[in-house]
């Protein structure tokens, strides 16, 4: 156990009583994504914290078989390939078989992260039971039918979003932009609770020039990188274009793509040059983004966009249209590039300047990792119980006044 999590156990008595808390999500790690990660953090911070947490999700596999952990209970459910995303699961509608578990061993509240059949499913049965219950808005469903031929489902997938979140005591979204979209569009109880970035983790001292060789970079040849999935709606035929009219002016530029998808095929036909790297985790992840120079995100469908921030913690310069967290950290020409205007030429525009400007580059590099050290994940953990505990006392549990317990509490246990 590290120090600091040691100063969190040592500290135990001194905190508020430990909730016992359902989540309920489609995808957690190890699957690769950015809701499973923040998911995987979170979950671990409460561990930390005292609190008991049920994770109710779709098996991932025959082999899928949890490891056991004290404060940690896992259930798993039947689920679905999801259409376009093989590699996940939409969880089956499981209202009965919730309301049964949770009768048997009853939450102080139940957190919603994905809104699928499950997600609808945890909603209904928490409204049944009379439990309360929360969510979080971490996709753009809406936005995504657009890329895959579905427009005309838009304004349904919404309606059903807003209903499934308006059924929830609050919703919690990452950034104050997507809180006033949302509240915009009819959404109720829209709650920020922004996302955190491992500084310890991505950090420019994970460079690596043996890295950089193996791609053919040279230690003053530039390095374009792109970590994500690679599919329609991360718009990565932006990064394409974008690089091609990069080597027209610097043609011993680097370009690296990190993540799998469905594209990868039609893109190593369309871009050979590029380096293909596949799925990277942990320390190899870390040594990818900061081995690079320049980081090309040209999404339209982040609620977030995690990569953004690990990008410019590993003191990458970031080229990014203006939404999401881009547009909430960075600002242009002092730690990254916003685009301005949203259409591919534009950001096509912004990356060759960029690419062309090497002042630039060193002036936004040098402050990147500076600018995303406040996104501590502590602050991240203590803001969702406060935003969990505000919903139970509100609720009228009888938790918000019961005696603090002198240690973890299991989640087994009646609720007080």
């Amino acid at each position: 156990m590290n120090n600091q999590n040691e100063l969190f156990v040592a500290s135990y008595a001194a905190r508020p009583p430990s909730l016992r808390i359902a989540v309920v999500t489609e995808t957690y790690p190890p699957e690769v994504n950015g809701v499973a990660m923040t998911l995987g953090k979170i979950v671990e911070g409460l561990l930390v914290r005292g609190h008991a947490v049920q994770v109710v999700r779709p098996r991932q596999g025959v082999e899928d078989e949890p490891p056991l952990r004290a404060g940690l209970d896992q259930v798993l459910s039947r689920g679905i390939p999801l259409p376009t995303y093989g590699e996940l699961r939409f969880g089956l509608p499981s209202k009965n078989r919730l309301i049964k578990l949770w009768t048997e061993k009853r939450p102080d509240i139940v957190h919603v992260v994905t809104e699928g059949p499950l997600g609808w499913s945890a909603v209904s049965a928490a409204r049944k039971l009379k439990l309360p219950v929360t969510s979080s808005f971490h996709t753009n469903f809406e936005s995504y039918s657009q890329h895959y031929g579905m427009g005309l489902l838009k304004s349904p997938i919404d309606g059903y979003l807003r209903k499934l979140h308006n059924r929830t005591q609050a919703t919690m979204v990452p950034t104050r932009a997507m809180q006033l979209a949302l509240q915009s569009r009819g959404y109720q109880h829209v709650t920020l609770l922004s996302r955190g970035v491992e500084t310890q983790q991505f950090s420019p001292a994970k460079r690596s020039q043996e890295l950089r060789t193996q791609w053919g970079a040279g230690p003053e040849d530039l390095v374009f990188l792109s970590v994500g999935r690679l599919a329609k709606e991360k718009n990565v035929g932006a990064v394409v274009a974008a690089f091609q009219a990069i080597q027209l002016r610097l043609p011993k530029a680097k370009l690296v793509f990190v993540g799998d998808g469905p594209l990868r095929k039609s893109m190593e036909q369309a871009c050979p040059g590029a380096i293909y790297a596949g799925v990277q985790k942990g320390e190899a992840l870390a040594a990818h983004y900061a081995s690079g120079d320049v980081f090309l995100f040209p999404s339209l469908t982040e609620t977030f966009g995690n990569v953004v921030p690990e990008a410019m913690a590993s003191g990458l310069a970031v080229v990014s249209f203006a939404c999401a967290a881009a547009q909430e950290l960075i600002t242009t020409g002092q730690n990254g590039v916003l685009v301005a205007g949203s259409l591919e030429s534009d950001f096509v525009h912004a990356s060759v300047a960029l690419a062309k400007d090497r002042k630039t580059q060193e002036q936004v590099r040098s402050q990147a990792a500076g600018s995303v050290a406040h996104l501590n994940w502590n602050a991240i953990y203590d803001g969702f119980v406060a935003t969990l505990s505000g919903v139970v006392e509100r609720h009228g549990h009888a938790f918000a006044t019961a005696t603090p317990l002198r240690g973890p509490v299991a989640f087994s246990q009646p609720s007080a």
